[in-house]
């Protein structure tokens, strides 16, 4: 079993930056893919980024050029850099974890954590 936990999300205006963290709760990442996905009332669930499961490929959704993944295997865990924030972004953000994945938006990620709320002002 893997546990997830999001954090760094908060309240910030449009044009600022936000880092999320997600912690893993072993060491996977030599293993799993890592993605992040967000999901705003009402709005179905959407891919923001994912990293594949050997590190060397990036995806991205929308957000790409503003939002930049990244992996700490040493330390377990993963990054969404989010820059150039926009109210549109106002979402529960959540990380997950697929076994050998690609790291792409269609992944049958296995696990997923509580998420944690990013709210952007205009």
């Amino acid at each position: 079993q893997v546990q997830l936990v999001e954090s760094g999300g908060g309240f910030v205006q449009a044009g600022g930056s936000l880092r999320l963290t997600c912690a893993a709760s072993r060491r996977i990442f030599s293993n799993y893919a890592m993605g992040w996905f967000r999901q705003a009332p009402g709005k179905e669930r959407e891919f923001v980024a994912g990293i594949s499961w050997t590190g060397g490929d990036t995806y991205y959704g929308d957000s790409e050029g503003r939002f930049t993944i990244s992996s700490d295997n040493a330390k377990n865990m993963v990054y969404l850099q989010m820059n150039s924030l926009k109210p549109e972004d106002t979402a529960v953000y959540y990380c997950a974890a697929e076994l050998f994945g690609a790291g792409m938006s269609n992944g049958r990620y296995d696990y997923w954590g509580q998420g944690t709320q990013v709210t952007v002002s205009s």
